[in-house]
């Protein structure tokens, strides 16, 4: 005897999908269930844990991010991307549940083209962190975890930007996103300059991020370094967190040296 005539189960109608999301009122909730509410009491409870960073100086924006992805206390990926691609003027870091960060850079992604083959233009970093905002705001209650900092490149010079799944969308020159954040906040905040070289800036990220990685239990695996200038966004490198952590920790060569003239 057939599944469907046991349960009395029906596949479901494959004809009318479509590629668009469903409006914030559409989600399938049990009969008798508050959408608003159902997914905050009945959802998984997990900790997410990552280091992402972005920061705007003289020469472009750098963004930087560890490759560790968590689920509670678990690993599940040590060798995840955080820095996304959206253009050639423009990437984002990603923080929050994986799955609804890829899924929003690829609408933005689509929705950014659309905007500039109907203008002929691509749009400026504020007209892309507004839409990402003002999309994302409509499913605000609805359990959606996405947390990122747009870097770019556009007519008025570097920008970067802060959007949050609620619909928050900040402007400014540093952030730092996740659980490691407050530790990479403390090494940018004492090393940060606008009118940094470009090395300067480097050393600065990586050193943020390693530093984060070793203090939070949720951050780790690889360090993923990016520099967006007017020329378009430049992988910069990808460096093992233990080992650049190492490495900091040895002291410059010309410090040794003195302290050798001197003894």
């Amino acid at each position: 005897m057939a599944l469907q005539d046991v349960c009395n189960w029906q596949a479901p109608d494959t004809q009318g999908l479509s590629p668009h999301l469903p409006h914030a009122s559409g989600w399938a909730m049990p009969w008798g269930c508050d959408p608003q509410t159902f997914p905050q009491i009945n959802g998984p409870k997990l900790a997410h844990g990552t280091t992402t960073l972005a920061f705007r100086f003289r020469h472009g924006v750098i963004a930087a991010a560890d490759t560790r992805s968590s689920c509670g206390n678990y690993v599940a990926c040590p060798a995840s991307h955080k820095v996304i691609p959206v253009h050639q003027h423009l990437l984002g870091t990603t923080s929050g549940t994986s799955a609804d960060c890829v899924t929003w850079y690829r609408v933005l992604q689509r929705e950014l083209r659309l905007r500039a083959l109907r203008e002929g233009q691509l749009p400026s970093v504020a007209s892309a962190a507004k839409l990402l905002s003002a999309m994302m705001s409509r499913y605000r209650g609805l359990d959606l975890c996405v947390a990122t900092a747009l870097c770019g490149w556009d007519c008025s010079g570097p920008a970067l930007f802060y959007v949050y799944s609620d619909g928050t969308c900040l402007q400014g020159n540093i952030f730092s996103v996740g659980s490691g954040s407050p530790y990479a906040y403390g090494v940018l905040d004492q090393g940060y300059r606008y009118d940094m070289t470009t090395e300067e800036a480097y050393t600065l990220a990586r050193r943020a991020v390693a530093h984060a990685t070793h203090r939070d239990a949720y951050s780790g695996g690889s360090v993923d370094l990016f520099h967006v200038q007017e020329s378009g966004w430049e992988y910069v490198s990808h460096t093992d967190a233990c080992v650049l952590y190492a490495e900091l920790q040895e002291p410059p060569k010309a410090e040794e040296e003195a302290s050798k003239a001197l003894s």
